[in-house]
């Protein structure tokens, strides 16, 4: 340990580790809050509109970038380190093409079609019961952002189902709903920005910290994991498949899709692309590290306490930042698809109440047993009948291809959800194997059967 590191231990050990905890939560959601700025107009709060201005590359890439960088995928990225060594991160950092994707697409939507929104495109080609059904799906996606992240952060306060857990996750999630109702979109992308800063600079002070461990080395982490599908390229071909469904039912990005030029939207999301893959891989090298030393649980929290208090609470800290990121961009999706994309209420009064309708409904699965990676995988699952219909934007189908090719999606995710794909259809082992042949085979029927009603009218 050096001078500085031993002086910053006695300074933590002052306060119990809760306490510490509990210091990062109130303190980093109040400064949030007062630098938050305020709407006014609903330009301000569903756009991010401020001073006719809208925001550039810089700023929308990393507000991309952090506001997927949730607390539950640096967990994800931490834990399938731990088990699977750098294939795990590669593997998890695969659902970062969505971005290149999701972005190449909007582009042509928008500078080919026209198209304002992902709404108003559905709409006009598929009317407005296709949009309606596209609705339900995303708002049930913000629904898992809401608990799968803020269940991270209660883990760091106690076991699940302690009082200690349940009430970290009750106050930061109200405390973020506070900065969020202020603002809207504009404190949502505000602070992304603060919050892409913090995010690097906790990231670097990780990183310095296990390397600096003497037997750790660049070598292990290239010898940590094996190649093969039986641990974790299942995983990455299941996370390339749905990396062509998966963002389109993210309005935390497809809304940031629409704000900025189309130019300047498409190198943001490509440029987000490339660096959140990135960021996701460096933070799976605590998984590394974890596997490396003989750890057990979660990868995070047990890095954490083997470096000491300072790095359990940089950790906890870095955590508590992604998780606000995403959070604050739920309940703006929400408050913008129920005002603005359903037209149910454009104004401020009725923005904001939507806020607090996802904040409660999206805390109630705390309550139950819920598996954080479940949020991500099965509902990737859920909208791979989203494929044909956003690669193919631009080929004249039937209304119907709409719904069969969604319709479609759902019930392999149900197959996938209940354990009913089956095994004679599935050609690799292991963990996973299962999600990546339920995508393999439930996007090419999708595909099929969002072609058949063209064939079938030639």
């Amino acid at each position: 340990m050096t001078e500085n590191s031993i002086f910053l231990e006695k300074i933590a050990s002052n306060f119990s580790v809760t306490q510490w905890q509990w210091l990062l939560i109130i303190c980093s959601s109040l400064m949030l809050f007062f630098l938050s700025p305020l709407a006014k107009t609903t330009d301000q709060f569903f756009k991010a509109v401020n001073k006719k201005k809208v925001p550039n590359t810089l700023i929308l890439t990393g507000s991309l970038i952090i506001s997927w960088i949730f607390a539950k995928s640096i967990t994800n990225a931490a834990n399938l380190g731990l088990d699977y060594g750098i294939v795990g991160g590669v593997a998890y950092a695969g659902y970062y093409l969505s971005f290149a994707v999701a972005g190449m697409i909007i582009y042509k939507i928008r500078t080919q079609g026209g198209f304002n929104s992902i709404h108003e495109f559905l709409t006009s080609k598929y009317g407005k019961n296709a949009m309606a059904i596209f609705s339900i799906l995303i708002a049930f996606r913000l629904f898992n952002e809401v608990w799968s992240n803020t269940m991270v952060i209660g883990s760091y306060f106690g076991e699940q189902g302690s009082s200690s857990y349940y009430y970290s996750i009750i106050v930061f999630t109200l405390l973020t709903l506070a900065y969020a109702l202020k603002g809207g979109l504009s404190s949502s992308i505000f602070t992304d920005v603060i919050q892409m800063i913090l995010f690097s600079v906790l990231l670097i002070i990780i990183l310095v910290a296990i390397f600096s461990v003497d037997d750790f080395t660049s070598k292990q982490i290239i010898t940590s994991g094996n190649w093969n599908f039986e641990l974790g390229l299942n995983l990455f071909f299941a996370a390339i498949i749905q990396s062509f469904s998966y963002p389109f039912h993210d309005p935390v990005l497809t809304d940031r899709g629409f704000i900025s030029s189309p130019k300047v939207t498409r190198n943001s999301f490509i440029w987000a692309s490339i660096v959140g893959a990135i960021c996701i891989i460096l933070f799976s090298f605590i998984g590394v590290y974890a596997q490396f030393k003989g750890m057990q649980g979660q990868a995070a929290v047990e890095v954490g306490k083997a470096l000491g208090v300072v790095i359990l609470l940089v950790i906890n800290f870095i955590m508590i930042t992604s998780a606000a990121s995403t959070l604050d961009s739920a309940f703006s999706s929400f408050s913008k698809l129920l005002s603005i994309d359903l037209s149910l209420g454009k104004s401020l009064p009725f923005g904001r109440i939507a806020m607090i309708i996802i904040a409660v409904l999206g805390t109630i699965p705390v309550f139950f047993d819920a598996e954080i990676l479940s949020a991500t995988t099965i509902s990737g699952t859920m909208v791979i009948g989203l494929t044909p219909i956003f690669i193919f934007w631009d080929v004249k189908v039937p209304t119907i291809s709409f719904y069969l090719s969604v319709i479609c999606g759902l019930v392999f995710g149900i197959l996938l959800v209940f354990n009913l794909f089956p095994e004679t259809l599935i050609f690799t082992k292991g963990k996973y194997a299962d999600l990546l042949w339920v995508n393999v085979w439930g996007i090419l029927s999708c595909i099929i059967l969002y072609f058949i009603p063209r064939w079938i009218q030639k």
